[in-house]
C-alpha cells in the first residue's frame, strides 16, 4: 500500500454500497504536486459506472426519503465524529495530492466535518407553511419534498469541503447523491466515504465516482434519473452545464469563478491590512475561488500598506505541505505554474513592477514551487485584472474616492467575494450594500462557515450553498389544498 492510502483502506470507486473497480480495470496515477511522484493509483471509471451510480441512488431513494430528518441526522452526525477522529489522517492524504500545507488541510477536514454536523440539524427544519385560506372551508398548507437524485461535481483545490457543502445538505433533505471529485484529488474523498459507509450510510445512498469530466459529466445531463446537478468549478464549465441542464429542465446549483477585490481605507492600519491581505491571497497558493485577486489601497496609506505586504509576502515559508512550519506548498500541477508564470510575463510586458516573487522557485529540484508575487503599476487591462489569476500573484493598485472604487471593484463579470479593510462603520456599510459580491468580508479574510450563505452574483454562479439556503438548495416546495366537507 502507499504512503498516500495507508490510512485509506480503499482507491476504488463506491457504488451501490460496494467498493468497485472500473469496469475495465482502469487506474488513474494520483501525482503529489510537491514531488511530482505518483504516489497512489485509483481506479478509474466513466460512463458506464456513473449510469449505474444513477440507478443504485433511484433504488435507494424511496426508503430514504422515508425516514425521519433524526434517522438521516444521526448518520451524519456520526460521519462528521468520525472526520475529527480520522482528521490527522485525512489531512495528510489532502496535503499529498493537492499540494496545500498540513495545517490548511487538517483546517479543510475539520470544516468539513462541521458542514455535516451542521446539516444534521437543519435537516430537521426543513419547515412548510399554514396558509390563511380565502374560502370559508378550505385549508392551505405547504411541504417540502426532496428534490432526488443529485449529481455533484467539484474540483482539486477544497476536495472535501466542497462536496460535504453538497453530499451534506443533499443528504438531510432526503436525496440520494452521486458524487464526482477531480480526479487529481480523490483519495481525501474516498476516505469521507470511508466515515460515512462506517456511521451506518445505506446502500447506494451516496455514490463515489472517478473518472473522465466529459464522460461523466454528460451521463448526469442526459440521464433522467439525474433530477439536479450541483457544480462547483469554472464560469465557463458552469454555462455548458446550465445549457445541458435546459433539456430535461434539470435543477442546477453553481458555485463558479471570483475576481474579489480587496480594498484598504486609510482609516485603519495599513500593516494590519497587509497581514490581512497577504493571509488571504496566499491561502492555498491563492488556488482559491474566494481568494482576494485585486487590492486597491488608498492613497494616503499605499506607501506603508506596499512596504508591509511585500515583507510579508516575502516571509512566508514555502515548501512541501507536509514539513513543519510551511506556509505555502506547490501550485497544484505543472499547468497551472506555467498560467501563473504566463500572467505574470503579460503584467510585466505592459508595465507592472514585480515587488517580490514573480517566477519559479528555485529552491527546490522538484515540485511545482512557485515564488509568492506582488505587484504594482498594473494596469486595468492585464490578463490577471480580467481573466480569474487562479495563482500566487498580488496586484497592486491605488484609490483616493469611495464611489470610484466601489465602481472599480464591481467592474467585472465574476461577483464572488469582495474584501473591504476599514474602522469606520459607515464606510463598512457602504461598501456592503454597494459591492456587487456575494460573500463580503470586512476586516474578514475567510469568512465562509457553514450557518452563513455561500455563493455568487452575475457570473459567479447560481443559487447558494451552507446556511438555511443550502438545504433549500435540495427541496421542492408542494402546495396542498384540502376542500372540507360542510358541517
Amino acid at each position: 500500500m502507499t504512503t498516500a492510502t495507508a490510512t485509506a483502506r480503499h482507491s476504488r470507486l463506491y457504488i451501490d454500497g460496494q467498493w468497485c473497480d472500473a469496469d475495465n480495470g482502469r487506474t488513474l496515477g494520483v501525482i503529489n504536486p510537491a514531488t511530482e511522484e505518483v504516489v497512489a493509483e485509483v481506479a478509474y471509471g466513466g460512463r458506464a459506472e456513473a449510469r449505474r451510480a444513477l440507478e443504485a441512488a433511484q433504488r435507494a431513494m424511496p426508503a430514504w426519503m422515508k425516514q425521519t430528518a433524526w434517522e438521516r441526522g444521526k448518520i451524519l452526525k456520526r460521519t462528521a465524529e468520525l472526520m475529527r477522529e480520522r482528521a490527522d489522517a485525512i489531512a495528510r492524504t489532502l496535503t499529498m495530492e493537492q499540494g496545500k500545507p498540513l495545517a490548511e488541510a487538517k483546517a479543510e477536514v475539520l470544516h468539513s466535518a462541521d458542514t455535516f454536523e451542521w446539516f444534521a440539524e437543519e435537516g430537521k427544519r426543513a419547515y412548510g407553511d399554514v396558509i390563511p385560506p380565502s374560502v370559508a372551508g378550505k385549508r392551505h398548507v405547504t411541504v417540502k419534498h426532496p428534490v432526488g437524485v443529485v449529481a455533484a461535481i467539484s474540483p482539486w483545490n477544497f476536495p472535501v469541503t466542497l462536496q460535504a457543502r453538497k453530499i451534506a445538505p443533499a443528504l438531510a433533505a432526503g436525496c440520494t447523491i452521486v458524487c464526482k471529485p477531480a480526479s487529481q484529488t480523490p483519495l481525501c474523498l474516498i476516505q469521507v466515504f470511508e466515515c460515512m459507509v462506517d456511521a451506518g450510510l445505506p446502500a447506494g445512498v451516496a455514490n463515489l465516482v472517478v473518472g473522465p469530466a466529459q464522460d461523466i459529466g454528460d451521463e448526469f445531463l442526459e440521464n433522467p434519473i439525474c433530477r439536479k446537478i450541483t457544480f462547483t468549478g469554472s464560469t465557463e464549465v458552469g454555462k455548458q452545464i446550465m445549457r445541458g441542464c435546459a433539456d430535461q429542465v434539470k435543477r442546477v446549483s453553481l458555485e463558479l469563478g471570483g475576481h474579489a477585490p480587496f480594498i484598504v481605507f486609510p482609516d485603519a492600519d495599513p500593516e494590519i491590512g497587509a497581514k490581512i491581505a497577504v493571509t488571504g491571497k496566499f491561502r492555498n497558493n491563492g488556488q482559491v475561488c474566494i481568494a482576494p485577486s485585486r487590492f486597491y489601497v488608498h492613497k494616503d496609506v499605499q506607501k506603508k500598506f506596499t512596504e508591509a505586504a511585500v515583507e510579508f509576502a516575502r516571509a512566508l515559508k514555502l515548501g512541501n505541505g507536509l514539513e513543519n512550519g510551511v506556509e505555502v506548498g506547490p501550485m497544484f500541477e505543472k499547468k497551472a505554474m506555467q498560467q501563473t508564470l504566463d500572467l505574470v510575463e503579460d503584467a510585466r510586458q505592459r508595465g507592472a513592477k514585480i515587488l517580490t516573487g514573480g517566477k519559479r522557485s528555485d529552491r527546490f529540484d522538484k515540485g511545482y514551487f512557485f515564488e509568492p508575487t506582488v505587484l504594482t503599476n498594473v494596469s486595468g487591462e492585464v490578463r490577471m485584472m480580467t481573466e480569474e489569476p487562479f495563482a500566487p500573484v498580488m496586484p497592486l493598485l491605488d484609490f483616493s474616492r469611495l464611489d470610484d472604487v466601489i465602481q472599480a471593484a464591481n467592474n467585472t463579470r465574476y461577483g464572488l467575494a469582495a474584501y473591504v479593510f476599514t474602522n469606520d462603520l459607515t464606510v463598512a456599510w457602504r461598501m456592503a450594500e454597494g459591492l456587487e459580491a456575494g460573500i463580503i468580508g470586512i476586516n474578514d479574510p475567510v469568512p465562509a462557515t457553514p450557518q452563513c450563505p455561500f455563493g455568487g452574483m452575475k457570473e459567479s454562479g447560481l443559487g447558494r450553498e451552507l446556511a438555511h439556503e443550502g438545504l433549500e438548495a435540495y427541496l421542492e416546495t408542494k402546495y396542498v389544498s384540502f376542500k372540507l366537507r360542510d358541517s
